[in-house]
């Protein structure tokens, strides 16, 4: 049986999913959570590129999703989907959020480039904004179609969950080209396509290349900053309990767009990270602003 809670503090990821700021009776719940959405990555990515991979990918989250559904139903299909079946039935979180999320990996097996801005904007909604559905809701903030008063605070938790997927693309430049062929920087607002990227990868020194590049990836850094900027109100229209979670996840998110613009947006070149000190000074700060 997969341990999620051990899962959930071993992957190099911009934030921390299970902290301390995470009250005790959520965080079988949170971890249950990042099973399912970390597996579902693992199985949409982990298989290589071309079309028997892709192909292979889809067959695996497929039958993922039979997992899902039955889990859903009160059956998981082994030991591994029991924390889920615990979340989804004792904290009456509906199938669709989940089900969202499958959607966003199936898509990235055969949609592998993107023309514009507002196309990228709309993948997010399948593939980052279930997630903040998912939290607001083990927070107790139960979706607008069930109380409409709650209805701003999703519209934030989407700006934030896109701000932090659209954060890790342009951090992942590189890894998604090489690793996925994968290429999320919008063609039609960059005039990048796989082609010049791939041209442009080993000439790092090369400053005029580089230049380009920046002038080019600088811009969707400025708008990803206006998300987060705004998606900011969030924690403060939350309570106590879950409103330190969500804004150590913005802190997160922020600090390494900081880190990409002050490396001044060459990331084709250099993957900036947030390392175990920077996450432990954040997470260190939200405790003290937050009393825990």
């Amino acid at each position: 049986m997969v341990d999620a809670r051990r899962l959930a503090r071993s992957r190099p990821e911009n934030f921390h999913v299970l902290s301390c700021l995470v009250p005790r009776d959520l965080r079988d719940d949170f971890a249950a959570v990042y099973w399912f959405c970390r597996t579902a990555d693992d199985l949409a990515d982990e298989g290589g590129t071309g079309p028997s991979a892709r192909a292979e990918a889809l067959r695996r989250l497929a039958a993922f999703r039979v997992g899902l559904r039955s889990t859903a139903a009160g059956v998981p299909p082994d030991a591994d989907w029991g924390p889920l079946a615990a979340t989804i039935l004792g904290r009456a979180l509906p199938v669709e959020p989940f089900d969202s999320l499958l959607d966003a990996f199936e898509s990235d097996q055969r949609i592998t480039r993107h023309e514009r801005w507002d196309g990228l904007i709309g993948y997010c909604r399948g593939s980052a904004d279930p997630v903040g559905h998912l939290v607001l809701m083990l927070g107790g903030c139960r979706p607008p179609a069930e109380d409409a008063a709650n209805a701003e605070r999703y519209r934030l938790s989407d700006l934030v969950c896109s701000a932090l997927q659209l954060t890790n693309f342009w951090q992942d430049v590189r890894r998604d080209l090489v690793e996925r062929d994968r290429v999320y920087l919008p063609v039609a607002d960059t005039g990048l396509d796989a082609a010049t990227l791939r041209a442009w990868m080993d000439l790092g020194s090369d400053s005029a290349i580089r230049a380009r590049y920046a002038a080019a990836l600088a811009p969707l850094v400025v708008r990803t900053r206006a998300m987060f900027d705004e998606g900011g109100r969030l924690p403060g229209l939350l309570d106590d309990r879950i409103g330190p979670v969500v804004r150590l996840f913005i802190a997160g998110g922020e600090a390494v767009l900081t880190k990409i613009e002050r490396g001044g947006c060459a990331t084709l070149w250099h993957r900036p990270r947030l390392g175990p000190a920077g996450k432990a000074w954040l997470l260190a700060r939200e405790t003290l602003r937050s009393g825990t």
